[in-house]
């Protein structure tokens, strides 16, 4: 018969087991959402808009998609979060996306984190960091200030190399078109 210390011991390293479990199964969900999110930014970067993509997550199905239109709708709403929420909000029938994960390929800026937190989203997703302009951590914090009445649960840098990768060949691409216009005048 094995003594209480020894079952006490086989409780703990079983549930560390489930733990580390589910935190893999847990990764690998996050991954597959956010590899949604990144084709949403490329559907951004070509049209020409800075590449961020966004998807929410509801029981398992993507409810919304949204990547950045700002220069296509010529309005400073057309953020892939705020597009994502909208279409979300529609299938659900409520402004409300309590139980929905949103997964978005750049940090929130302060308008979409603040409209996350009015929408009550329990939990966002990031793959990289916005250190000149993110309000989910970068600059500030939005999604997690005590003094909201609604705080998010944040996990970040999934696929944080792909969402980089992005940007940045949209950016190097954007300086390569200029120093070709340069060079033709």
């Amino acid at each position: 018969m094995r003594s209480k210390r020894a079952r006490r011991q086989a409780r703990r390293e079983r549930k560390e087991a489930e733990a580390i479990e589910a935190a893999a199964l847990q990764l690998k969900t996050d991954e597959k959402y956010m590899k949604q999110a990144i084709k949403q930014a490329k559907k951004a970067a070509e049209l020409g808009e800075v590449p961020i993509g966004c998807v929410i997550v509801y029981e398992g199905k993507i409810i919304g998609r949204g990547y950045n239109r700002r220069n296509t709708d010529k309005s400073t709403f057309s953020h892939a979060e705020i597009s994502a929420m909208k279409k979300a909000g529609k299938v659900i029938g409520d402004w409300r996306l309590e139980g929905c994960t949103m997964y978005v390929t750049l940090e929130p800026c302060q308008m979409c984190a603040g409209a996350i937190v009015q929408a009550r989203i329990p939990r966002v997703v990031m793959g990289c960091m916005n250190p000149k302009a993110g309000c989910a951590g970068s600059v500030v914090n939005i999604l997690q200030m005590k003094e909201f009445n609604h705080q998010v649960d944040v996990t970040r840098d999934i696929l944080k190399e792909e969402c980089s990768r992005v940007l940045k060949d949209f950016f190097a691409g954007l300086r390569s078109r200029d120093k070709e216009g340069r060079r033709g005048k």
